[in-house]
């Protein structure tokens, strides 16, 4: 069947990947990695480690702390700092998750890598490629975070999950008796167990400063914490007491002022992109209605991409509320992933 490298977090969707492919009769090779000195030694760490073991599969420990470092906590950080909330799972998927499991595979003279991702890989489409496709599972589907992976790159991978439902995997894994089988799903951002929040004011504490929350008339109305520690559309966690609900329409890092205003104005019926990531040429995309989910929890809205002299927008058919900066947008078209990228 071949040789499979897998990644193995110590949580239940991974353990049971590895234990579908191992009964299928393919070489499995479990891969945990070290991503910063806090998870080195940790119940997660342990896990992986007694999983491979009860399964009877190889199990190597890779320290990618340098480059997650450098790729993904720095991307987070420079983020805030700059005013925008961006999306560090996204960037992790794509430049080390799959990444260092597909340079692993190269050195293992493996054929595939697999994750426990509920995802699915469609091979037969109108695009005449391999391309990510909604899983059955709507819930669980991890189609969004996984959007940068290349059609070239998804030749090598195998997401043993398609097609089962959470409670399906939980039922296996206490079946064959892994003691992960309740263990809870990770939650939040994986660097900050405590919350991004306690994260920013510790690796950030010398540039937040306490600055004014402004009508956009500029008329003072308040006093904030620090510009880093807000995101456009938020409402709550404010500390106003005023008359009428407000939301943070804009953050300025140049004067640390936070622009509120009524939820009306947060409406946006076209966006600009970056850092763009297609899976298809954008010709072959300008002429179709697609979908387009601005962030992760999004259901998506209708519309089309549009390129203007060297930039590329995504026009909504209909206003809407949800377009943070720094935020990833996601385009489909059924259920297919046509690439994405970052809210300007």
């Amino acid at each position: 069947m071949g040789k499979v490298i897998i990644g193995i977090s110590g949580g239940v969707d991974s353990s049971v990947s590895a234990y579908l492919l191992k009964e299928k009769g393919y070489e499995v090779i479990g891969v945990t990695f070290i991503q910063s000195e806090e998870n080195k030694d940790t119940v997660d760490m342990d896990d992986a480690k007694k999983i491979c073991n009860y399964l009877g599969i190889e199990h190597k420990i890779y320290d990618i702390s340098k480059e997650f470092k450098e790729e993904v906590i720095s991307y987070f950080l420079e983020g805030y700092k700059k005013g925008i909330t961006p999306s560090p799972c996204v960037i992790c998927d794509e430049k080390i998750k799959i990444k260092k499991l597909l340079d692993i595979c190269m050195e293992e003279n493996g054929d595939y890598i697999a994750t426990g991702h509920y995802c699915k890989i469609n091979r037969e489409n109108k695009f005449h490629r391999p391309l990510l496709e909604i899983s059955e599972d709507r819930f669980k589907d991890q189609s969004y975070m996984l959007y940068r992976v290349k059609p070239e790159s998804l030749e090598k991978i195998i997401f043993p999950l398609f097609g089962y439902k959470k409670n399906e995997v939980r039922s296996i894994a206490e079946k064959i008796g892994l003691k992960v089988h309740d263990k809870k799903d990770s939650q939040g951002i994986c660097f900050a167990k405590e919350g991004y929040i306690p994260y920013l004011k510790e690796h950030l504490k010398d540039s937040i400063k306490k600055g004014k929350f402004i009508k956009e008339d500029g008329t003072v109305i308040g006093e904030h914490e620090g510009y880093q520690l807000y995101t456009v559309g938020q409402r709550r966690g404010l500390g106003l007491k005023l008359p009428e609900p407000v939301f943070i329409l804009e953050i300025r890092p140049e004067t640390n002022e936070i622009v509120l205003g009524e939820y009306e104005k947060l409406k946006r019926k076209k966006i600009k992109l970056i850092n763009i990531s297609l899976n298809v040429p954008l010709e072959e995309l300008l002429s179709l209605e697609v979908i387009g989910r601005p962030r992760f929890s999004s259901q998506g809205f209708l519309g089309k991409l549009l390129r203007e002299n060297d930039d590329i927008y995504f026009e909504y058919r209909e206003e809407n509320y949800q377009n943070s900066p720094g935020q990833h947008i996601v385009f489909y078209y059924e259920n297919l992933v046509l690439g994405g990228g970052e809210i300007k």
